[in-house]
């Protein structure tokens, strides 16, 4: 099968295009346990969702020349606080559309055409020629399951793309700086666990914006995006806890 390109995004461990040649047979299963979200302590969002997110999650940006914006369900590597190590939701949260529309996405067969192809993660298990499960294709054509997921997939890019501007924006004026948190466990005395590695936005520099800018992102809706993200951050503490009342850590050098 005509493999997508090799440089796979989060979650993916192979992408092929859907067709009803090869495919015609196959079917795609429901699961209660999202395995590829176990270990992930950063997921992509889209600023469509800042408002559901904030409520759940510390909002902050990638660093690198492209930030993107990442819901942290986790503040170390490998760990998540709201899955267990099956990958089962363990109490009622949002999940990021970016993990939801796993195995499938959209993605260009040629790096040089602008085309999008429903793909998949063949090495997944919701995927293949089963006897159970959601058929892929009816008649030679797309049944109403893969028209649904090829929607939701198009939405996702749809707001990916106005996520990039808002990011861009952002960037335009200089707003984004790297963040660093210390959070102790309780004790006064004790040596603060410190994170980096993340942007955020700069605050002073944010008051420090003429008015008619602010204006202008009140009406087009970027300001309330900056504030769910700077609201947001109030809750790495809670995800600390988290870590720290589930057993994942962090651990206190000696």
């Amino acid at each position: 099968m005509a493999s997508a390109p090799n440089n796979l995004p989060l979650f993916y461990k192979d992408l092929v295009p859907l067709n009803s040649t090869e495919h015609s047979d196959w079917r795609s299963r429901k699961t209660d346990k999202a395995v590829w979200l176990a270990e992930a302590h950063a997921v992509p969002l889209t600023v469509d969702e800042f408002p559901q997110a904030q409520r759940h999650f510390p909002i902050v940006f990638s660093s690198g020349d492209n930030p993107v914006p990442l819901a942290l369900m986790g503040l170390n590597e490998g760990v998540n606080t709201f899955f267990d190590a099956e990958g089962t939701l363990l109490e009622d949260a949002y999940i990021p559309a970016y993990a939801r529309r796993y195995p499938f996405m959209l993605a260009k067969l040629q790096p040089e055409g602008d085309e999008l192809s429903l793909c998949f993660d063949p090495t997944t298990e919701l995927v293949g020629s089963f006897d159970d499960g959601e058929a892929l294709f009816a008649d030679g054509k797309p049944s109403e399951t893969t028209n649904g997921m090829l929607e939701f997939c198009r939405r996702f890019e749809e707001a990916a793309f106005r996520t990039g501007s808002f990011v861009e924006e952002l960037q335009k004026h200089n707003l984004l700086m790297d963040g660093e948190v210390a959070i102790r466990r309780g004790d006064d005395d004790e040596q603060p666990f410190v994170y980096g590695g993340f942007k955020m936005v700069d605050e002073n520099k944010l008051r420090e914006l003429r008015g008619d800018q602010l204006r202008t992102w009140n009406q087009n809706g970027l300001l309330p995006l900056i504030f769910a993200h700077l609201f947001s951050l109030e809750l790495v503490r809670v995800i600390f806890g988290r870590q720290v009342s589930q057993g994942k850590g962090p651990v206190p050098s000696a």
